[in-house]
């Protein structure tokens, strides 16, 4: 009888390199308080966002996600016709085939990669980047493009009060690579779901064909969120799933370097950072505060510029949550590229 066989040897893997797009125009609060009937105030209190990014017209999400990858392939050293496969997380494609990633890998040249999107809402980067880590450990691909892309502008009722101060647009990218010496930098994943929960974030329809015409009476689906009920979810559940992650990668909280979850909201993030017991070495993301919540792109986008500004760096210890609609998580811990 004929036996299948795997490549051979231990295999690693980790981040070799990150990028982010960040939209050109800022928006600050006075508008958008202006347009839903709150304070300037009122929404910095609620969720410590100061200003965020807005894509033009010139800045679809193809093109927010490709100029994210490619910054990421720089940071590498890879040449796009060397990537295996490409992923890329997103709730806003609004084209439900092809995927995104097939776009942005022909954008790129990655004319040889396989291309898929991962709809898992605000914890689809984490859940990528754990799909790629194993691709790549088990021999299938020695260099994977993650990437978390999102224009919330699309799928956002800008007159809702509930959403329309939270969410922005923005795109960011990691290249996870192989290590022929099986040293890792990338964590076991921690991860699951909370259907008894579906509810607290989804959308108010679907999107259809017919809406495209310009005598639809469809209306436009949004995203629909109950607020406190994240919230509460969230701060008493990830703190857990946080340390699950932290002790199955054999570290400890305290020899954590940094401290990445999905800019949600600043409170929750100010939560979970005390849940955790950080110790003040710890630099912890707080992107949010002007950029907003960019979905799956926050994370990404987070760790670029804990990077950029020094408050992070290469090789240091950080724990990534992800989490979102579903309500869905994933956390993991990474060496930083």
């Amino acid at each position: 009888m004929s036996q299948l066989t795997r490549p051979a040897g231990p295999r690693g893997s980790r981040i070799r390199g990150v990028g982010a797009y960040r939209p050109a125009r800022t928006v600050g609060n006075a508008p958008i308080a202006e347009r839903i009937g709150v304070s300037e105030e009122w929404i910095a209190s609620r969720s410590g966002i100061l200003a965020r990014r807005f894509a033009g017209p010139d800045e679809p999400l193809p093109v927010m996600a490709t100029a994210a990858a490619e910054k990421a392939l720089a940071a590498a050293g890879i040449e796009a016709d060397r990537v295996d496969a490409v992923m890329v997380a997103t709730i806003s494609h609004l084209t439900q085939m092809p995927a995104l990633a097939v776009d942005v890998a022909h954008r790129l040249g990655a004319l040889r990669a396989a291309a898929f999107d991962v709809s898992a809402a605000c914890a689809g980067f984490c859940h990528a980047l754990a799909l790629a880590d194993t691709t790549v450990r088990a021999g299938d691909a020695e260099h994977v493009l993650v990437i978390g892309a999102d224009r919330m502008t699309d799928v956002v009722d800008q007159d809702d009060p509930a959403t329309a101060f939270l969410f922005a647009d923005g795109a960011g990218a990691v290249v996870v690579s192989a290590t022929e010496d099986g040293t890792t930098g990338i964590g076991p994943a921690v991860w699951g779901a909370d259907g008894s929960r579906q509810e607290a974030i989804t959308m108010t329809g679907h999107w259809v064909p017919e809406l495209r015409r310009e005598d639809a009476a469809l209306p436009w689906p949004y995203l629909a969120m109950t607020g406190w009920k994240v919230f509460r979810w969230a701060t008493e559940t990830l703190g857990d799933v946080g340390r699950a992650a932290v002790s199955r990668a054999g570290l400890t909280v305290a020899e954590l370097a940094a401290f990445i979850p999905h800019q949600a909201n600043l409170l929750i993030t100010e939560a979970l950072a005390k849940d955790l017991d950080l110790p003040n070495s710890t630099a912890i993301a707080r992107d949010i505060a002007d950029s907003g919540n960019t979905s799956a792109a926050s994370i990404p986008l987070a760790m670029e510029r804990l990077l950029a500004t020094g408050a992070a760096r290469s090789g240091d210890p950080a724990l990534l949550i992800g989490f979102g609609s579903g309500l869905v998580y994933a956390a993991q811990v990474v060496e930083l590229p």
